[in-house]
């Protein structure tokens, strides 16, 4: 990425960023990555929750060993142990750049000035302070950011573009694999031999905090596990 691209201002990344979502609508999901990556280089970055590494191992197929992808994980503190351990394996294994994100607070000081289980009494405030800050300060340096949101997720994720603009972040926001399906995912992870996260084959077909995530019955929606018995639906990342 040249100096001028990296000078662009808003007004100039959202219009590319919406130029980008009409040409790029039909695209695979590996053209639409090329592009991001072309784009905007060290300066751009994949975010990953580690329930899957598709989104991850795209990237990885567009920039290899030589000059990886920066993939972000946010910490928590209040993640399954296997979600930590895919982390862990896609560090090891995959040719991308891990970057770890962490609140300001521990668990435990969390705990001392707002009271154990704010997540219980107050998700809202919790994924404010355990997701939402701790993104926003690591995207800091980013001038995009890759996600692997799809329309078939939920319906408040039903009007996804493949690249669009991300107003409260000031951010070209890219999902790569927004048409595809849980099939396409499926096929892929088969494919490629992907890593995913073993909770997905346990009752869990989306993963939040282990405290706010619990295990989907039979002919529930996949994202009926989050939050379950709360009108909440997103965390706060994506809207």
């Amino acid at each position: 990425m040249t100096t001028a691209q990296s000078e662009r201002t808003a007004g100039e990344l959202k219009a590319l960023a919406e130029q980008a979502g009409r040409d790029l609508e039909d695209a695979p999901a590996l053209e639409i990555l090329r592009w991001a990556v072309d784009t905007f280089g060290a300066r751009f970055c994949v975010t990953s929750s580690m329930e899957d590494a598709v989104v991850a191992h795209l990237a990885s197929r567009v920039r290899g060993a030589d000059a990886p992808v920066d993939v972000v994980f946010l910490d928590t503190g209040y993640h399954f142990p296997e979600t930590i351990g895919t982390r862990d394996a896609v560090e090891a294994v995959m040719d991308v750049n891990v970057i770890t994100l962490t609140p300001r607070q521990t668990v435990a000081e969390q705990d001392a000035e707002y009271g154990p289980k704010l997540h219980d009494r107050d998700p809202d405030l919790c994924c404010r302070l355990r997701k939402v800050q701790p993104l926003e300060e690591g995207l800091k340096g980013y001038l995009a950011w890759a996600t692997g949101l799809r329309r078939d997720e939920s319906p408040t994720r039903a009007n996804t573009p493949v690249v669009g603009w991300d107003e409260k972040r000031q951010k070209v926001k890219v999902s790569p694999i927004a048409r595809w399906t849980q099939d396409d995912v499926d096929a892929y992870v088969a494919e490629h031999g992907v890593l995913t996260n073993p909770l997905l084959t346990d009752g869990y077909p989306s993963i939040g905090c282990a405290p706010c995530t619990r295990r989907v019955l039979e002919g529930e929606d996949a994202r009926a596990g989050r939050w379950a018995g709360r009108a909440k639906t997103e965390c706060g990342l994506h809207g």
